[in-house]
């Protein structure tokens, strides 16, 4: 029951708050760059007033970016983007000591999670956060007498940035978007170094097997699927990549991994990653195929890569939980593993990106936010990319906080790369 002090909210359990805190506090350790922006917000209030709704997984890292939309002036409330990624101490932190409305419980349901997105549409965004673009679904299906009210939003993923492309490729969008997941400080980092080491250490923490001597699967090859490759070859595991994309197959084989198709790869891995962001990657014939004790685990954003619905058919009701956030679907002659239910491993199963990481994807969240606040108007609607300028900030605000210098260009420098006239 919502406490009249506090904001409105649904949580799990307030009294994880302290807990939630001193954890909110460790990852800020390893976000100077949000924190740099934090303190200019905390002075400047470029968002004072704002509504901001935002659709993020609950994490200690995402409580440090509405602390900083809040310090700008900002009136946020915060939702859930995934089921199985709600730190539930943190929700109680933002609720009960940062005074953050917040609706997200660790497991809930399909009914609730749409209840709690509802619950931060009824606060009438002017901007939106999203992590998939479910929110903005919402608002451009079940809640379109919000939409006049919204002056932009931002988007953090993949998966989101195809929909919203879509969206507007249909003519459907109805507000600027800026895609955080396209700038070069988020796909490079977060994508590669933040989801490849998370998703080796969701799968570890699940399962605890050994990657050396493996055979390991990755299916997809772009920046997710690269981190994921690498960290895997690194702990000496042997990797295979599927792939759709013939500039990306090559591109894996030249980075020396085996390049197979879904066909071949299903009777030869014993571990299988998917970061597709596409639906039904490996399906009813290719799980008939797999070995006896292949472990599945998918990194895209939605529990969609594999095809859940047919693995359940061939294990007709016999599945059980062998350790926590690992399923065993028993066929018959074989046994195969699920981790985190099919759903984003390095969430499900162990806490998501490494905050110096979403340092800087958060620090283009909260920049692009007073972008298109400061912008809106001169924005149609459509999908943006990050602007350069945020970008390059982002990135010398980082090397700022560790310490590193680069040089910049001389003059002479400067007007060699500006001119055409200078040749052999």
């Amino acid at each position: 029951m919502t406490t009249p002090t506090l904001p409105p909210h649904d949580v799990t359990d307030l009294g994880l708050a302290a807990e939630g805190v001193r954890r909110i506090e460790w990852a800020e350790r390893e976000m100077p760059v949000l924190r740099l922006i934090r303190e200019r917000f905390a002075r400047e209030r470029p968002l004072a007033g704002v509504r901001v709704a935002a659709c993020l997984h609950v994490t200690t890292e995402t409580a440090n970016l509405v602390r900083t939309l809040a310090a700008g002036g900002a009136e946020v409330v915060l939702a859930a983007s995934n089921p199985l990624s709600t730190k539930d101490d943190v929700a109680a932190a933002l609720t009960a000591h940062y005074g953050i409305g917040v609706y997200a419980r660790r497991g809930e349901d399909r009914d609730t999670y749409y209840a709690h997105l509802n619950a931060i549409a009824d606060t009438r965004p002017q901007v939106t956060m999203d992590d998939g673009c479910d929110l903005v679904s919402l608002l451009h299906s079940a809640r379109t007498e919000l939409l006049p009210g919204v002056l932009a939003g931002t988007e953090e993923t993949t998966t989101g940035v195809i929909r919203l492309r879509a969206m507007a490729a249909d003519g459907a969008l109805r507000f600027p978007v800026v895609a955080v997941n396209e700038a070069e400080t988020k796909h490079l980092f977060d994508n590669r170094y933040g989801t490849g080491q998370s998703t080796v250490d969701g799968i570890l923490r699940a399962t605890n097997i050994l990657l050396a001597g493996r055979r390991a699967v990755v299916a997809g090859y772009g920046w997710v699927g690269k981190g994921i490759a690498s960290r895997l070859r690194g702990m000496g595991a042997h990797v295979a990549v599927v792939e759709v994309n013939p500039v990306r197959a090559l591109e894996a084989l030249m980075d020396g991994f085996e390049v197979r198709t879904v066909d071949e790869a299903a009777p030869w891995g014993e571990l299988f990653i998917t970061a597709t962001g596409n639906v039904n990657v490996f399906r009813r014939e290719h799980f008939v195929a797999m070995p006896d004790g292949a472990i599945m685990a998918n990194s895209g954003h939605f529990d969609a890569e594999l095809d859940l619905v047919a693995l359940r058919a061939l294990a007709e009701g016999h599945v059980r939980e062998v350790r926590e956030n690992v399923a065993e679907y028993d066929l018959g002659p074989k046994k195969l593993h699920l981790v985190a239910e099919g759903r984003l491993v390095n969430l499900g199963a162990a806490e998501g990106h490494p905050a110096a990481v979403m340092d800087m994807s958060f620090a283009n969240q909260a920049l692009s936010a007073e972008y298109v606040v400061a912008r809106h108007g001169e924005l149609g609607p459509t999908v943006y990319v990050v602007p350069e300028a945020i970008d390059r900030e982002v990135a010398r605000l980082k090397l700022e906080a560790l310490g590193i210098r680069i040089d910049d260009m001389t003059a002479e420098q400067k007007a060699y790369v500006a001119s055409w006239q200078s040749g052999t």
